[in-house]
């Protein structure tokens, strides 16, 4: 049986068996859903969708402009509390060049190795990013993995927070369902840069590729996913908790990457090429 469908057998009000235990009698890896929401008000929470929409039109904006647009759609929100929100939600304002200095100087930052690249085949390069997900009550975050040349999903998990150990963890999985690609690109994001993750690339001798500062478009494939899941699913169903949330997900991933068909694809579906490829 497949995950998408096992995990809709999860019961979040069992007084018997925990979501852990039923995670484990499902086979279904526990790094891949934490339900407990993050508490924030109802007002900061319709903030934070608005954002998170906002974003697919002007991801150029910054914190002046939004507030701006915020208090026209009659929010009262300050630039302060703008920059919160717009941290929440992985906003990450586009600009043209990338700026000379680094943030976080601890963390190594490794250099954009997928400019002039072909692509040409199944594995050769894999795009890892976390998306912030409106839910009716509370918010959650996805994080996924997806094969470049396919568009298909290799990997993915739900949770309440954006830490680093959880990412390497669904990143490994990954790794022992489909074996290792040669190059992960993400962004400069700390989860990213931790200790875990780099560490985790450098175990199995995959080469580490990052986007340069305020590039999303580098990681245009992970990009366009949100893009899809979120207008195509998410924004649709405005689940109620985190158990529908994931129930909601594994349904769309399985839809994704089994039915729905891509027309740079040749209007095959991820799957179906990510299977030939192998074959070949």
């Amino acid at each position: 049986m497949p995950a998408s469908k096992r995990c809709l057998m999860l019961e979040e009000a069992n007084g018997q068996l925990s979501i852990v235990k039923q995670c484990g009698l499902l086979s279904l890896h526990r790094s891949r859903f934490y339900y407990v929401a993050c508490p924030e008000t109802a007002d900061n929470l319709a903030i934070m969708r608005w954002l998170d929409e906002q974003y697919f039109s002007t991801p150029f904006y910054g914190v002046l402009r939004l507030c701006a647009l915020l208090r026209q759609d009659g929010y009262q929100v300050n630039v302060k509390r703008a920059r919160r929100l717009m941290k929440l939600v992985g906003w990450e304002t586009l600009y043209r060049e990338p700026r000379t200095t680094v943030a976080d100087k601890a963390s190594y930052k490794y250099p954009y190795l997928l400019k002039g690249l072909a692509i040409t085949h199944r594995d050769k390069v894999w795009e890892v990013d976390i998306t912030y997900l409106p839910m009716a009550k509370g918010f959650m975050y996805l994080y996924a993995v997806i094969d470049v040349y396919t568009r298909f999903i290799v990997g993915w998990g739900i949770s309440n927070s954006m830490d680093a150990a959880w990412c390497a963890s669904i990143t490994q999985e990954a790794i022992e369902a489909h074996g290792k690609p040669e190059i992960i690109n993400s962004d400069q994001g700390s989860q990213f840069t931790s200790e875990a993750h780099v560490g985790l690339l450098k175990s199995h001798e995959i080469k580490i590729s990052m986007d340069g500062k305020g590039r999303a478009i580098d990681n245009i494939y992970i990009e366009r996913f949100w893009r899809s899941i979120k207008y195509e699913d998410i924004y649709l169903k405005a689940y109620e908790n985190g158990l529908a949330l994931y129930g909601g997900v594994s349904k769309y991933m399985h839809f994704y990457n089994t039915k729905r068909v891509h027309q740079s694809l040749g209007y095959a579906t991820p799957e179906a090429l990510y299977k030939a490829d192998l074959n070949q």
